[in-house]
């Protein structure tokens, strides 16, 4: 059978908010398992060629798949019936599966598709293996665990048993970026050759708003450094990179991982440049040091409130005086910082808002994003927030952190709208701070996070709260 996977049109991605246009390591990992298992597969990936939905229809005629996949964010889960809806209209017989975060989580919403076959929940890769070979040997879908469907027979909807997570990460071939249009991707929005890998799955820590421990869980699960460092030398050599971005949830939660990374990128004498995510309270000197030494120029902390109640009704499980240390080991060290604050928390107020921003630029980063809170489905913070009726965007193209779907104790969304803009306009226009990331950064890429600040400033909601055919009520 004749497999492809579409990565749909990603405009409303919070990620291209950011300028970055990355492939899919989700994508990426279930072809190189189809591959492993002599499939013929292909990748479509219709947010870095920006493709118009017709473009869509017409390379699914000339691939000639038998099922193609899917995968959608919950920004992103419109444009992606809307894609199913094309493949049905120029190929009615393909089978459409759709998985990735939102449809896990709200397959009952994503299956009253008629577009729609199958939803593929959780961890992908041997589901949907599974499911490929049921189809082909003509057996019972029921017996594949992480589906969900409506039987052809009477209509009903069928829920699977949940698939264990993968253990053993180490077994799972690399993705296969060979099948990807890899001159596409950029960071920042500059065109460079780049790399994401992920180390990990699963997370130990309770963030309320999680979406990525809500579908890999909170046991963490560890690739061993040998093998990540076996897929970056693989990169280097076969793509001609020189950036990669680690894309775990906390590189650094393992100390001892991180040190063997380290020290096995000087033995094979491998020079790129990198960076991860990592949480304050997992940082040292010695550490910042080694890292940096093995080529790491940037670190993504989550500071996400200068207020402790709010910090700890998050779960975060940080206090403000090991935020402050952190930035300033990395100050130190000579490493570039990402600051990502989180504001309009249902109990924030515009003090504590206030405080935060103000935090955040005493704190001195290279660089801040001010997200807008947003209940992500499969969270602790969007069942709370739907619970108490706290939404009040219904449109899940809004899910993005730049458009506001909640409001505060004391802040409309049009407040908080403004109050983000302003926050963005005061970190980046202060005195000194261009000269000084002229001189560290160059020109270029100042110009490149300005142009990103400006884009997310201009951008306007009109507070919509109509229903459009995936909202958030749909499925409860």
């Amino acid at each position: 059978m004749k497999v492809t996977f579409l990565n749909p049109p990603q405009t409303n991605s919070k990620y291209k908010f950011l300028g970055v246009v990355a492939p899919s390591l989700g994508i990426g990992y279930m072809a190189a398992v189809m591959e492993q298992n002599g499939y013929d597969v292909d990748v479509l990936d219709a947010s870095a060629l920006e493709l118009t939905y017709d473009e869509i229809g017409e390379e699914i005629l000339k691939r000639n798949p038998d099922i193609v996949s899917i995968s959608a964010l919950t920004p992103t889960i419109g444009v992606a019936l809307d894609s199913a809806d094309k493949i049905k209209q120029v190929k009615p017989d393909t089978i459409v599966v759709l998985g990735g975060y939102h449809p896990t989580f709200e397959f009952k919403s994503v299956l009253e598709e008629e577009s729609v076959d199958v939803v593929v929940r959780g961890e992908g890769e041997y589901t949907f293996l599974e499911l490929v070979e049921t189809i082909e040997d003509g057996g019972d879908l029921k017996n594949v665990q992480g589906l969900a469907f409506h039987d052809e027979n009477d209509g009903s909807l069928v829920v699977t048993m949940d698939r264990p997570v993968i253990e053993n990460l180490d077994e799972l071939p690399f993705p296969a970026f060979h099948l990807f249009p890899m001159e596409k991707y950029k960071i920042l929005n500059i065109t460079t050759n780049v790399a994401t890998i992920i180390t990990t799955r699963g997370c130990p820590m309770q963030c309320s708003f999680c979406s990525s421990a809500a579908l890999h869980g909170h046991k963490l699960r560890r690739r061993s450094y040998t093998n990540v460092v076996d897929e970056v030398e693989l990169r280097l050599m076969e793509q001609n990179i020189d950036t990669i971005a680690f894309m775990d949830d906390t590189f650094t939660l393992n100390k001892k991982f991180v040190y063997d990374f380290c020290d096995e990128i000087k033995r094979r004498k491998l020079k790129f440049w990198w960076g991860c995510t990592t949480r304050v309270d997992t940082l040292d000197e010695e550490l910042l040091q080694t890292m940096k030494d093995a080529g790491c120029i940037t670190l993504f902390v989550g500071v996400e409130s200068a207020d402790q109640q709010m910090l700890d009704k998050m779960n975060k499980n940080i206090t403000l005086s090991k935020t402050e240390n952190a930035f300033k080991l990395a100050r130190k060290v000579g490493i570039r910082t990402i600051a990502s604050c989180v504001i309009g928390m249902p109990e924030d107020t515009k003090k504590s808002i206030k405080n935060t921003i103000d935090f955040v630029k005493s704190l001195n980063p290279n660089y801040a994003l001010y997200s807008l809170a947003t209940p992500y489905p499969g969270t602790r913070f969007y069942n709370e927030t739907f619970k108490k009726n706290l939404i009040n965007i219904k449109d899940w193209s809004k899910y993005t952190l730049i458009d506001p779907v909640l409001e505060t104790v004391d802040c409309t969304s049009k407040e908080l709208r403004s109050i983000q803009k302003k926050a963005f306009l005061k970190f980046y226009l202060r005195p000194g701070y261009l000269a000084r990331q002229v001189s560290q950064d160059g020109l270029i890429l100042l110009r490149t996070v300005l142009g990103i600040a400006k884009q997310i400033v201009s951008r306007q909601t009109n507070g919509n709260t109509n229903y459009n055919k995936t909202n958030v009520n749909k499925g409860k």
